[in-house]
């Protein structure tokens, strides 16, 4: 084959789109199903970017709820018509094992259904891969359910008992506030994580970003290149979207903790930390209220000063009281452990240049956070990224 699109997500469809459109022939190949990974999120998860975002190229939303939240099920909807619509060959359940040089400067792909060959290769599998668990989680007591956000589906599933999340990034203080909600005693364990208030002036908060400079930070604008790992700001469509924060969960009746620092004794013990991982939160916000107020001027919408927070943390949890303990410490990059090629960062990102190419001929990426900037992993960015490689593919054929 000439080029071969690892992955069916949205950046996988929206590459094969971009390859198709400039007459560029290839296949995707997808391990599981088109939108896989967004098959996998929780029962109740819905599009923590207003519903706009829904905007591969060719395929701009058109509802009347642009503000709105969808569900993870029309998310898979939405992905699925634009593969039927605008994409090439798709080849589902072909799961690509390892890529490695094969001969005469091509690629050799082992797959599940036997070895392939390419002269170029375009992985669109995403960043964030493999399940992150601290070694703490090995001490948990042998009565305890452990699940993470990949297993994790709805709060019915879970024994009627105490339940003990750790880590309050999006996706812990989703999950917090809604098994919570279903009358099972919650603590949620905190790191450091921004926020934001869910709308302003009428408007989703990423409405608001959109029209600054936000999405287009890159990589260098990091303080340091291990923020790269840092969660999502806490946020959540449910329910039409609402703020979700420390301090609403905290109103709700969520038991706050610091960081979890060990388990001995059929005990958890936390960190003294919780007032700090709070204060974090609230500079990162207020350096996104001075964003706006500096590049939007009047038109910037009032953004609410934080009310003060009473830290009571708990430091120590009797696990005798907890069936279930979900691990939503985000994820960490696996592309080192399937693509035999030293085109990786000390962290596991891939490395690329303008063109989104490797320092390996033919070898390209699509979809990674911050691969270019922002925008880059993102349902109404990717498709930027996208053109720049089909446009290479195309210029270098």
């Amino acid at each position: 084959m000439d080029v071969v699109v690892v992955g069916a997500g949205q950046a996988g469809l929206a590459v094969s789109n971009a390859l198709e459109t400039r007459g560029v022939e290839h296949v995707v190949l997808e391990a599981e199903r088109i939108a896989s990974s967004w098959r996998g999120r929780w029962d109740g998860f819905t599009l923590v970017t207003p519903n706009w975002t829904l905007a591969l190229p060719g395929a701009p939303y058109d509802g009347d709820d642009p503000e709105g939240h969808v569900g993870r099920d029309l998310i898979v909807d939405y992905l699925e018509a634009y593969a039927d619509a605008h994409a090439g060959e798709i080849r589902a359940g072909v799961r690509v094992e390892r890529i490695t040089a094969g001969h005469a400067g091509r690629f050799l792909l082992d797959t599940s259904e036997g070895p392939l060959t390419c002269d170029r290769v375009v992985v669109c599998t995403g960043a964030y891969r493999r399940v992150h668990r601290p070694s703490v989680a090995g001490a948990l007591p042998a009565h305890v359910t452990v699940l993470d956000t990949t297993s994790y589906r709805a709060p019915g599933d879970l024994a009627e008992a105490g339940v003990l999340i750790v880590g309050s990034g999006q996706s812990g203080v989703q999950l917090a506030e809604e098994i919570h909600a279903s009358g099972r005693p919650v603590t949620l364990a905190c790191g450091r994580a921004p926020w934001l208030p869910r709308r302003a002036g009428g408007r989703d908060i990423v409405t608001w970003l959109e029209r600054t400079s936000y999405f287009e930070k890159t990589l260098a604008d990091l303080p340091d290149p291990t923020w790269r790992l840092a969660p999502n700001a806490q946020l959540t469509g449910a329910r039409g979207g609402h703020d979700l924060h420390l301090r609403t969960l905290q109103r709700q009746g969520v038991t706050l903790a610091g960081r979890l620092t060990g388990v001995r004794d059929g005990h958890a013990t936390f960190a003294d930390d919780l007032s700090e991982s709070v204060d974090f939160g609230d500079r990162w916000y207020a350096d996104v209220r001075r964003l706006l107020a500096t590049e939007l001027g009047p038109d910037a919408p009032a953004l609410p000063v934080p009310e003060p927070f009473h830290a009571e943390p708990r430091t120590e949890l009797d696990l005798a009281g907890v069936a279930t303990v979900i691990f939503t410490c985000g994820f960490r990059p696996d592309h080192a452990r399937w693509i035999e090629f030293p085109v990786f960062d000390e962290l596991g990102f891939p490395v690329v240049d303008d063109d989104l190419a490797t320092s390996v001929p033919g070898l390209f990426f699509c979809g990674v956070h911050l691969l270019r900037n922002r925008r880059s992993s993102l349902m109404w960015g990717v498709g930027a990224d996208a053109a720049i490689v089909a446009e290479t593919l195309a210029r270098r054929r």
